[in-house]
């Protein structure tokens, strides 16, 4: 973990969850900070909206990448933006795309920041299309042998990586996951965090915030492990629910209360 404020590290050194100004406080100087969230619990996303307000209050003019666009969808951002640049409502209408089933009142509010303060907004994520092709007929079915260099996708995953995803594969589909798919599915996610890498590296100089899964900032097999040069430019703060037992690979964690929903699990159980 690096050297972050006391407040930050230690849950306010005294037993209190560090506030949102603590957290702003970390995004100094660092080229990327990349926020997770459990994507439905909206006491996590307000808690880093809070954070990244107020370092942006501060003088703070960051890019915003969000793996909710994806990345074809770039141009219909920015012509909205042009269209009704005070808008977020229509800048979300026109850029999510067909069914796209992102709670977007959730990231409505990080939208509007970015066009109150007329920050970059970047549609960072491998569209669910180009991901299923991936796992059918490999990256070259998506990219081509120079477009895989430049996303560093054109060497084997390291032997880390590939256990890592694995076992976070296994866990995410309730330990059911059809071992044949693995290797595409291993491909489809590493485009996924190489994309959003790619997409932030060009704003390095000014920052760039990337809003995503907790599973995507972490550092040991998320888009860090995508993003060249000084991995110390990089700040990772993952934003977890409490029964969460899993805390590694962030920087920073930031606990938020656990919201009611059904176990994904039960019905794999029974299918099974």
């Amino acid at each position: 973990m690096i050297a972050l404020t006391c407040a930050l590290v230690l849950a306010g050194c005294a037993g209190t969850p560090p506030s949102p100004e603590d957290v702003s406080k970390t995004f100094k100087g660092k080229s990327y900070v990349l926020l997770g969230e459990v994507h439905d619990n909206a006491e996590g996303q307000q808690q880093r909206l809070d954070a990244l307000t107020r370092a942006v209050q501060a003088g703070w003019r960051p890019a915003i990448a969000m793996e909710q666009f994806d990345r074809e969808r770039q141009g219909d951002l920015d012509r909205a933006r042009r269209e009704r640049p005070d808008d977020p409502d229509y800048v979300i209408a026109q850029a999510a795309g067909s069914g796209n089933a992102w709670q977007w009142p959730l990231y409505r509010p990080v939208v509007a920041l970015a066009l109150q303060y007329d920050l970059p907004l970047l549609a960072a994520n491998l569209s669910r299309a180009d991901a299923s092709r991936i796992v059918r007929g490999g990256l070259g079915s998506v990219f081509n042998v120079g477009q895989q260099k430049a996303l560093g996708l054109d060497k084997p995953m390291p032997a880390d990586l590939v256990s890592a995803q694995s076992t976070e594969l296994d866990a995410g589909h309730c330990g059911l996951f059809p071992r044949q798919m693995l290797p595409g599915m291993l491909n489809a996610q590493a485009a996924r965090d190489a994309m959003m890498a790619a997409t932030m590296q060009p704003y390095a100089e000014r920052g760039a915030v990337l809003i995503a899964g907790n599973g995507h900032v972490r550092r040991d097999l998320g888009v860090p492990r995508w993003i060249a040069g000084n991995k110390a430019t990089v700040l990772s703060i993952g934003y977890l629910e409490e029964s969460n037992t899993v805390a590694s690979g962030y920087d920073a964690v930031i606990r938020v209360p656990v919201i009611a929903r059904k176990d994904p699990c039960e019905d794999a159980v029974v299918r099974k």
